[in-house]
């Protein structure tokens, strides 16, 4: 019997990445789904759902034509240039079939023009930021362009076993290296694994609007990677306070308009233990 639900192509653009290729894990079983990469790889190229496409060299408009998705999944990088005209391909793809949705991969930089509160899916957004006014370019044209078949998802910092930023700082625990903390940042965050559970509900509901797909609670920078320190281990990293202010500085976006269901909402908590869940494996491997 095939699992798969035949209803929906999905396209994740930027398949190869950190966070377009856990969300091409989370839902291959699922549906049928396609994936892009750029640089060379045996693992991406030898897979048949892999596709080769570097934004800056490679025609989307044929891409999008040949594989003919219902949901369009962007989270690629590239030259902000290139990007855009990619993203106005995509908006004139979904014009022409009105089946297909986008959920474009935003970020809590929109906001980073922002400091003295958090910031909700309806708030204006504001950027002081190359990447964050490019994303807020993004968003409006998308928007604009194709509003009924547009998802937004507005990401915090993202973290989880294997993110980058964990990593980072195993390394610089188990080499007493240097890791920067900003004890005056208030933020909020997640995990990649709860990112790719909500966009699976997200395709299966159909939601459209935007998300902020956040921990529910904030906390400081300082303090969430303090703990984080602790719990994996009695070695600590040496911390490097940066301080851009005397006072409480927000890059927190929280949700509130478009609050998904308990099971998939996350907190602070959650993503600390999330981050240090099998320690002891990872620490013996």
């Amino acid at each position: 019997m095939n699992t798969k639900l035949e209803k929906e192509r999905i396209l994740i653009l930027g398949g190869s990445g950190f966070i377009g290729n856990a969300i091409y894990k989370e839902l291959l079983s699922y549906f049928d789904v396609h994936c892009t990469y750029c640089r060379q790889s045996g693992a991406f190229s030898e897979n048949h759902v892999f596709h080769k496409y570097c934004v800056a060299e490679d025609s989307l408009f044929l891409l999008l034509h040949k594989i003919q998705p219902t949901v369009i999944i962007s989270a690629f990088k590239g030259d902000y240039k290139s990007q855009f005209e990619a993203h106005q391909q995509i908006a004139n793809y979904a014009l022409l079939h009105s089946n297909c949705s986008v959920i474009y991969i935003s970020s809590s930089e929109v906001f980073d023009g922002k400091f003295s509160h958090p910031s909700f899916e309806n708030d204006l957004t504001l950027s002081e930021s190359v990447s964050g006014k490019f994303k807020i370019s993004i968003e409006k044209l998308l928007l604009e362009v194709i509003p009924s078949q547009t998802t937004i998802l507005r990401l915090p910092m993202v973290l989880g076993i294997n993110s980058p930023q964990i990593l980072h700082l195993r390394q610089c625990i188990r080499h007493r290296a240097a890791f920067e903390v900003f004890p005056n940042l208030v933020i909020t965050t997640t995990t990649i694994n709860k990112i790719c559970q909500q966009i699976h509900y997200i395709i299966n509901q159909s939601l459209r609007g935007i998300y902020h797909l956040a921990s529910n609670d904030m906390v400081h920078h300082e303090d969430l990677f303090n703990e984080i320190s602790s719990k994996i281990g009695d070695k600590m990293p040496i911390f490097k306070s940066v301080f851009s202010s005397n006072e409480d500085r927000y890059a927190a976006i929280l949700p509130k308009e478009n609050r998904l269901p308990n099971p998939h909402q996350i907190t602070v908590a959650q993503v600390i233990e999330d981050c240090v869940l099998n320690e002891e494996i990872i620490s013996i491997k």
